[in-house]
């Protein structure tokens, strides 16, 4: 699973890491099996960390009327 994360969109990503939380939860799996899937987990958690990075920086970048990249601002 870990080495193929890239292959994964970020909702599936997400989904894997609700899975194994709820898994690590129920306190019901050895200490290995805890600590593989513990990095797994902190594979997917960069992962999906990395991703919602650059949709802020992309969301944070607007084109203006003369079709120039501009960074977005909220003036509150």
């Amino acid at each position: 699973m870990v080495e193929e994360n890239e292959n994964f969109s970020f909702e599936e990503k997400l989904a894997e890491l609700e899975k194994i939380v709820n898994n690590l939860e129920t306190g019901e799996v050895s200490l290995d099996d805890a600590i593989e899937e513990f990095k797994k987990a902190m594979v997917l958690v960069k992962e999906c960390d990395e991703k919602l990075n650059s949709a802020q920086e992309a969301i944070a970048k607007i084109v203006n009327d003369n079709k120039e990249v501009v960074d977005f601002e909220v003036n509150e």
